[in-house]
């Protein structure tokens, strides 16, 4: 007979649930455990829990860890318990709102979690879709480039939009680039926003030409940033601040200062961040990002 791995039963704010395959590996190159994944969420839970909040959740899982199969999951997987809250009706999104929701996708193996720029106020099929409450600009770097250029990028841009009065917030991915959130008061459409953020990447690569690039093509971007204006699509989601990535090992999308952007466009080392280190920054300095919860 195959070998089944024991559930453990566990109540987590009430909510009883079973977990499962905790000794399994999900990232082979360090031999962090699902257990560790887990833990990690349930640590992180008081800082990333505001960045989920009534946002829709879209899940890339990895049911054998990184390196293996992995899939984009929008609807709310069959057997999801009824007390999971729900958002829309095609797709049916699941909404995160506590720490017993964080860790039943956590033992789904959901090791990415990432979100719109907007959020559902009320839940279930009635559930409205409100504004978009910030602007999210993905900074991509190209062949040949790396962090220390989407740096000196994230300065151009953070310069741009002070002008019109938006103050940005820079968030390494855990995957290659970073991003940079600024909020807005939610009175736009996400087309609008596109428009907007098109416009100001258009401009960039105009008086920036050797460093950024604002089309998509593959054969534009060596030696250069790609400034991703499209994340403001209603439909497009974005990796959540403080999220796990599938990478090859736990690098975390990770709030960062502009002190540390700063350093890193100058020549200081600027590198993506893993949950251990995550974890260590919010007991020491809270959340970074915080301005952007709302």
């Amino acid at each position: 007979m195959p070998y089944e791995a024991p559930k453990v039963t566990v109540e987590v704010d009430g909510r009883r649930m079973k977990l499962s395959s905790l000794e399994k590996v999900m990232y082979p190159a360090t031999g962090t455990t699902k257990a560790q994944v887990i833990d990690y969420y349930a640590r992180i839970a008081p800082v990333i829990l505001p960045h989920l909040r009534d946002r829709a959740v879209t899940r890339i899982r990895f049911p054998h860890g990184v390196g293996d199969m992995q899939f984009f999951e929008k609807n709310i997987p069959a057997g999801t318990p009824s007390w999971i809250r729900r958002a829309g009706r095609d797709p049916v999104f699941p909404l995160i709102d506590d720490l017993a929701g964080l860790t039943y996708f956590a033992n789904l193996n959901s090791l990415e979690l990432h979100v719109h720029q907007w959020r559902y106020a009320g839940d279930g099929r009635d559930a409205e879709a409100l504004g978009p409450d910030r602007l999210v600009i993905d900074l991509d770097p190209g062949p040949g480039t790396g962090l220390a250029e989407c740096a000196r990028v994230a300065l151009i841009v953070r310069e741009r939009l002070g002008r019109i009065g938006l103050e940005t917030i820079p968030v390494t991915s855990g995957s290659k680039g970073l991003q940079l959130y600024a909020v807005l008061p939610g009175t736009h459409t996400s087309d609008e926003i596109r428009d907007t953020v098109q416009q100001l990447a258009q401009e960039l690569t105009k008086q920036h030409p050797d460093l950024i690039v604002w089309k998509m093509a593959k054969e534009l971007r060596p030696g250069k940033i790609f400034l991703d204006w499209s994340q403001n699509v209603a439909a497009k989601t974005t990796v959540c601040p403080y999220s796990l990535r599938g990478r090859q090992a736990p690098t975390v999308a990770a709030p960062r200062s502009w002190d540390e952007i700063e350093s890193g466009a100058g020549g200081g080392e600027l590198v993506q961040l893993t949950a251990d280190e995550v974890l260590d920054r919010v007991d020491r300095d809270g959340d970074l990002a915080a301005e952007i919860t709302g």
